[in-house]
């Protein structure tokens, strides 16, 4: 089933818009892409995770078709979309995998919506930069215009430099999306994303639903680090590093990021199978 878009009400009765896809059948699955991308990021995830579970990507606010966050853009509006979009899809609960800002979405979302959530699959999360990495970022967010030359200085940095000749498709797809993207929600969104990474900070502790945190061996921003980091305090949490892959490794590496959702996914889905008799028994 393909939606092309999806209007509903969110909280304090602002109407959204929302372009999303939504293919497969079963438990449903949320995919939430980084600054810069929109929903066709995930085609990789789609295809390998759509045979077993009904997958949802979307257009994140300032992105895509979707309309554009506030001036400053918070978490808060970013959460509230993404679940006034569960709404219109009369879905209650669902799997949520994020990238890079999408990541410290779905956490959001998980911190402030935990009965909507099932489980939470943060892919090149940042948490608490080091003073120089986000020095650096508060600058770039600061001097942003989306030129040539920052454009090509942002593939460098996702990718490397010189790209490998097996992933100049990846970054030519990237560097496509990038070259479309709405200048103004991307500059909202990236103001965002550079100061966002101490936002749960003090929070993720109080986490509810199992959490597998996601990173390159490779990726310079969003190091291992970070995510072991989260995955200590996270009361279910669990961090796993792809070796030699880098910030957009959904994209060079699909085949084991992939996998490793997948078998996430499933044994969340084993382990509330076997729980939702023991809760309706103590329920009696």
């Amino acid at each position: 089933m393909l939606s092309d878009s999806v209007g509903s009400a969110a909280p304090h009765s602002q109407r959204l818009a929302t372009a999303c896809q939504r293919i497969g059948n079963g438990p449903a699955v949320v995919l939430v892409h980084g600054v810069g991308m929109d929903h066709s990021f995930w085609k990789p995830q789609v295809a390998s995770l759509s045979p077993s579970y009904s997958v949802i990507a979307y257009d994140l606010l300032g992105h895509g078709a979707s309309p554009l966050p506030g001036d400053p853009a918070t978490l808060a509006e970013f959460s509230e979309h993404l679940i006034a979009l569960l709404d219109a899809l009369a879905i209650r609960t669902a799997h949520l995998v994020g990238h890079s800002m999408g990541a410290l979405v779905v956490l959001e979302t998980a911190l402030s919506f935990p009965d909507r959530v099932a489980s939470v699959t943060a892919l090149n999360a940042v948490y608490c930069r080091s003073a120089a990495h986000r020095a650096a970022i508060i600058q770039r967010a600061h001097d942003l215009v989306l030129d040539d030359a920052m454009i090509e200085a942002t593939i460098a940095r996702w990718f490397g430099s010189p790209i490998a000749p097996e992933q100049q498709h990846a970054a030519a797809e990237a560097r496509a999306l990038l070259q479309r993207v709405d200048p103004t929600g991307y500059r909202r969104t990236y103001r965002l994303f550079a100061i966002a990474d101490t936002a749960h900070v003090g929070r993720l502790p109080t986490l509810k639903p199992p959490a597998l945190f996601l990173t390159g061996e490779l990726d310079p921003n969003s190091t291992p680090e970070m995510s072991r980091a989260m995955a200590r305090i996270v009361p279910n949490g669990r961090a796993v590093i792809v070796p030699q892959a880098r910030h957009m490794m959904s994209m060079t590496a699909p085949e084991e990021v992939n996998r490793l959702i997948l078998e996430f996914l499933d044994a969340c889905e084993a382990t509330a199978a076997v729980a939702a008799p023991r809760a309706a028994q103590h329920g009696r």
